[in-house]
């Protein structure tokens, strides 16, 4: 292996160091681009054997290394134990919940929430000089990495049209060039506000009300991207968007079955749950088509066994499904179920239950007796008959059934029918409102569930409408708004001419990169609050604005006293969230100074919303809430207490808000994804030590893939037939119906253990891939995990050094 190293001029370095992620191989002369990832080529990685266990004392190692090299010792133990605490600050990671009070280890953290967390503590810091130094088109050929490791912004910044620099401007200023270009606008319409999860409740709901104030629904955010299959399809069938579990469900089930996720590396702290589970004696099965370190071994570092000893077995069962079977394999399961019924009646089916609770059974099992082929669904899974039989007969010894899925089921054409179905299983079987049962769809990002709550949706209920209308005595707009997929194809054509985006990475989080970044590029003006520097400052609108927020781990004063901000976990648990360290920068405001002051400038003075109360006082954003949100009574009063509050599950009490007033069972086409000869179909994964769109490093330390992103997992006999061998360097081409043509260049192979006619790379890498017009049926989700793709590979193994 060549290890030639080109030594970075210390002026480039963040800090003035170096910049050199442990495991890295080299070094390079200008910060790398983003197109070529954080290493010369992508043939350079070290590949080594994947793990067989998550955690354990190389977990605690990494984090604390990570977290030392971001930020001074004082900072980094104020953060770790102040992050998850009931007097502290919500982690900003994933959104797993926290244990009771009194129940909570004293380092109730993960590997990669310290990280996140330190990331954000960093000691480094951006200042008007780096951006006078470095162009926007210098530094849109950067890395995401790169981007990241600068450090936190620290105080407003504009482009103005015509200009490729950024310069500073002050808050006045920023803010009244956004109410200019909002009140300029032909009709509200042509403004998209977007928001991410790391967004706390009270901005969020002050983001929305300023949006319907302005006159739009255009309102889109993350969880059009990820879970909106989840919410389309358990609103449909139970009458709720959202899970019904908490974890001592999760404690006490007989069965818990994890579909397309990782929760080794994307909610660590999942980990800890399911070994809980299995010391009560429960079973779990992975289905996946990646084996998961997590999902094989939880070496718990706050266990003895976790560390000296061998951990706790996690999976009883790993079934390596096909790309998008999910759907074929629980038809299959549930026409199991319904033969044995049928071999034994009364001794299966919860008859109970359905004909109580449910509507649509007689048709749904006649659907599925007549339709069901076996062949396809052992065509769609990659499965054998007997694999399904042998999950049958689990089902069928487990009065208490848990159902858990990510991404890897909610970015497919037909994941909310999938998702429906898999319903179906649970209420077959009567496992909704029952303890230790039910749905338990795991959110990725910190507050993306609390965000939706609090009315950050382009299609809101009326009923929530109505309420927010009669709270401040405006009529909402009607129509339907935007989502993220459609505001992309409104700012392509012109439509959208304003963007304000609420946290997040909004260029490298939105599937085909190159429409988005022609989109954002159309708009007039281009706005972000943001902690740190990341693609998205760099792919402006004619004029573009950086606004720097405080982070969830930092203080907030403001007129009325030091102030907090709320969040509710996957579990519908809401809870407070107190920052501890100092700001990064005078100059910082918090999210809810800025959108209060930005509607003050456009809206106008007086009216009937106190936006500079609001500011002052964040207790009266949440009176407000607590007469508009249902379940929030009392909010003020119940959040402060230890571990916050539950938010009602009307499906828990047998009450389900259906049309029917009932659980219903759907009836559901087969749907399988299908590659043509010589092609593949690909998902796009997040590595390790990676948050969101943010590579914290180059390395897959789980799947044993070291200094490299640009690598695409195929499986062995997949090499063999496409007369490809592990090492060679492709490029990754899709295949869509628009006859398009979508590349990802210059990608090393890597022979990995995937399913077969599977593959598997890192996003936001592969995000160009994805067509925009490829999307979920129902939801309008991206269709991240089910890409036909087709590998094309490059002559000249040689690498280009920087």
């Amino acid at each position: 292996m060549d290890r030639r190293q080109v030594t970075i001029p210390a002026s480039r370095a963040p800090s003035g160091r170096a910049w050199r992620a442990k495991g890295d191989r080299f070094r390079v002369r200008k910060p790398p681009t983003a197109d070529q990832a954080d290493e010369p080529t992508g043939d350079l990685a070290q590949i080594t054997p994947p793990k067989r266990a998550a955690a354990g004392v190389p977990a605690v190692t990494h984090a604390l290394t990570y977290s030392l090299a971001e930020a001074s010792v004082t900072h980094t133990a104020l953060t770790l134990l102040n992050m998850n605490q009931t007097k502290g600050f919500d982690c900003p990671g994933c959104a797993w919940p926290d244990p009771d009070p009194g129940s909570r280890h004293v380092n109730e953290y993960c590997e990669n929430g310290a990280k996140h967390v330190n990331d954000e503590a960093t000691g480094r810091r951006i200042t008007p000089d780096f951006f006078e130094k470095y162009s926007v088109t210098e530094l849109g050929r950067s890395s995401d990495q790169w981007l990241n490791q600068q450090g936190r912004l620290t105080q407003p910044m504009v482009k103005r049209p015509g200009s490729d620099h950024y310069e500073p401007i002050s808050w006045h200023d920023a803010l009244g060039l956004i109410a200019r270009e909002l009140q300029g606008l032909d009709s509200p319409d042509e403004a998209a506000f977007y928001t991410s999860g790391r967004a706390g409740n009270e901005p969020a709901f002050l983001l929305q009300l300023f949006a319907r104030l302005f006159g739009t629904n255009n309102l889109p955010d993350c969880s059009n991207m990820c879970h909106e299959s989840s919410g389309a399809a358990l609103h449909e069938t139970l009458g709720i968007g959202k899970g019904n579990v908490s974890l001592k469900d999760i404690y006490h089930a007989d069965l818990i079955i994890s579909l397309g996720q990782n929760p080794g590396s994307n909610h660590p702290r999942m980990l800890s749950a399911l070994e809980k589970n299995k010391q009560r004696g429960g079973r779990i099965v992975a289905i996946n088509p990646l084996p998961e370190a997590g999902l094989i071994r939880f070496m718990n570092p706050q266990t003895p066994r976790g560390v000296i000893g061998n951990g706790t077995r996690i999976a009883d069962d790993f079934l390596q499904i096909r790309l998008g079977g999910d759907l074929a394999l629980f038809q299959g399961l549930n026409l199991l179920l319904l033969e044995a019924e049928d071999a034994a009646p009364g001794t299966v089916l919860d008859r109970a239950f359905i004909d109580s609770h449910t509507n649509g059974f007689a048709e749904y099992a006649e659907h599925l007796r007549t339709t069901v082929s076996w062949p396809d669904v052992l065509a769609a899974t990659g499965l054998t008959r007997a694999q399904i039989e042998h999950l049958r007969d689990l089902v069928l010894t487990s009065e208490r059934i848990v159902l858990c899925w990510a991404m890897g089921l909610t970015q497919h054409k037909h994941s909310v029918p999938t998702i429906r179905e898999m319903v179906n299983l649970l209420l077959m079987r009567g496992n909704i409102g029952k303890p230790g049962s039910g749905v338990c769809p795991v959110r990725g990002h910190s507050n993306v569930q609390g965000d939706r709550t609090m009315g950050i949706w382009e299609q809101m209920p009326q009923q929530f409408m109505d309420d927010l209308g009669r709270e401040f005595s405006f009529t909402p707009p009607a129509e339907h708004g935007l989502d993220t997929v459609n505001s992309i194809r409104a700012m392509r054509e012109g439509r959208i001419k304003v963007f304000l985006a609420l946290a997040g990475n909004f260029v490298r989080a939105t599937p085909d990169s190159r429409a988005t970044e022609e989109g954002i590029r159309r708009c007039r003006l281009t706005a972000h609050i943001s902690t740190k520097l990341n693609r998205s400052h760099t792919v402006c609108g004619e004029t573009a604005l950086i606004l720097p927020t405080l982070g969830r781990s930092e203080r907030d004063y403001q007129a009325g006293g030091e102030q907090f901000v709320t969040v509710e976990d996957s579990m519908s648990q809401v809870h407070a969230s107190h920052g501890r360290l100092a700001p990064a920068s005078k100059h910082l405001l918090s999210e809810v100074s800025i959108i209060s002051r930005l509607a003050r400038r456009t809206l106008g003075e007086g009216g009937t919303v106190p936006w500079e109360q609001f500011e002052a006082h964040y207790g009266s954003i949440r009176d407000r809430i607590a007469r508009v949100v249902p379940g929030f009574q009392d909010f003020n009063a119940r959040v402060v207490q230890p571990g916050g509050f539950p938010l009602p599950s009307p499906v828990n009490e047998g009450v389900f808000p259906t049309d029917s007033g009932k659980a219903e069972f759907t009836r559901n086409a087969f749907e399988a994804l299908h590659a043509p000869p010589g092609h593949l179909i690909l998902q796009s994964i997040r590595s390790h030590d990676q948050w969101n769109t943010v590579p914290y490093t180059t390395n897959d330390r789980y799947r044993g893939i070291h200094g490299s992103r640009r690598v695409v997992m195929v499986n062995p006999r997949d090499l063999r037939t496409l007369g490809l061998a592990d090492g060679d360097r492709v490029d990754l081409v899709s295949v869509w119906r628009d006859g398009v043509e979508r590349r990802a260049e210059d990608f090393r192979l890597v022979a990995y253990p995937t399913a077969v006619g599977c593959a598997a790379a890192y996003y936001p890498e592969t995000n160009v891939l994805v067509p925009l017009d490829s999307v979920a049926d129902v939801s309008n989700t991206p269709t991240s995990k089910g890409i036909t793709v087709r590998l094309e590979r490059l002559d000249d193994p040689t690498p280009e050094m920087a």
